[in-house]
């Protein structure tokens, strides 16, 4: 794969086979199983003009993708409300809560998800779900997704001494379900997301469901991928299997 970026070019092999024998695979949850970036960005938008945020101009995609996405509810309550972080605290959590009373009709599986859930059920991998949502939206979503049996562990960022980008929700992860690191990779979505898994260690698949591609590659994913069907991703799973190195 190419990645360019003004006039650099970086070039990548999308490989995972010096990960194998793979143990376990983890998925962030927001934008990673679900494109629920756009109703957040909605949400937001609409509740944040609702109190003459930023002199009612309503915020941009652009402002969402860089400041909002992928960070934890403390980030975002700094980022808004420098000023005023308990008020901030707040109005995000009755965004999460329109969030929630909005997401059962909106949101729907990343192109490819299932297809991605039978492959890891077939090989007889560990996974576990790793996110900076609330819990009770972390737990929705993996409901409305009918993944609540799918997931062996699932990992809270406000829950762990510190959320994403640091590692330990990924480390917590691999605690959890007493994998190796170095047979373990990751699905994320947010630069948040991707600096935190490398940061453990873990190779990292990027999802371009909702963030910029040159963005998401300063954080040093393994490779990128439009979604689940995307060939690059079997491409790489058949090496594995090729290399008779996969847990079947």
């Amino acid at each position: 794969m190419t990645v360019s970026s003004g006039e650099n070019s970086v070039e990548r092999k999308s490989s995972l086979s010096g990960f194998a024998p793979l143990e376990a695979v983890l998925f962030d949850v927001d934008g990673t199983l679900c494109d629920s970036d756009p109703l957040h960005y909605f949400t937001f938008r609409e509740m944040l003009q609702e109190i003459n945020f930023n002199g009612g101009v309503p915020i941009t995609e652009k402002f969402f993708s860089e400041k909002l996405s992928g960070k934890h509810n403390e980030d975002m309550a700094l980022v808004l409300f420098p000023d005023d972080i308990e008020g901030g605290m707040k109005f995000l959590a009755d965004k999460e809560a329109v969030f929630r009373r909005l997401a059962p009709e909106r949101l729907k599986a990343v192109n490819g998800l299932y297809k991605m859930k039978k492959w890891v059920e077939d090989h007889g991998l560990k996974r576990a779900a790793v996110t900076n949502a609330p819990r009770e939206n972390a737990e929705l979503i993996i409901s409305i997704l009918g993944l609540t049996d799918f997931f062996e562990a699932l990992i809270i960022g406000s829950e762990c001494e510190h959320p994403k980008p640091h590692p330990d929700p990924y480390l917590e992860a691999l605690e959890a379900l007493k994998v190796s690191k170095d047979h373990t990779f990751v699905f994320e979505d947010s630069v948040s997301g991707i600096k935190a898994g490398v940061a453990a260690g873990l190779p990292v698949v990027g999802l371009t469901t909702g963030n910029p591609e040159h963005a998401l590659m300063e954080a040093n994913p393994t490779f990128l991928l439009k979604d689940y069907n995307d060939p690059k991703l079997w491409a790489a799973l058949e090496e594995l299997e090729s290399a008779g190195k996969a847990v079947v």
